[in-house]
């Protein structure tokens, strides 16, 4: 007998892995905007010399 498919199971692993996906994203866009604040702190002084 083949066994019924798991809806909820299924729709908790796909929303597991969406909010894995969005907090990855979320966590790289922060580190770019580190480096990107960090570059903007070290032009003004490039510049006076």
């Amino acid at each position: 007998m083949a066994m019924k498919p798991n809806y909820r199971f299924e729709r908790n692993k796909r929303d597991q892995a969406k909010a894995a996906k969005k907090e990855a994203k979320l966590a790289a866009k922060e580190v770019k905007d580190k480096t990107v604040e960090q570059e903007d702190e070290r032009e003004p002084n490039t510049d006076n010399g």
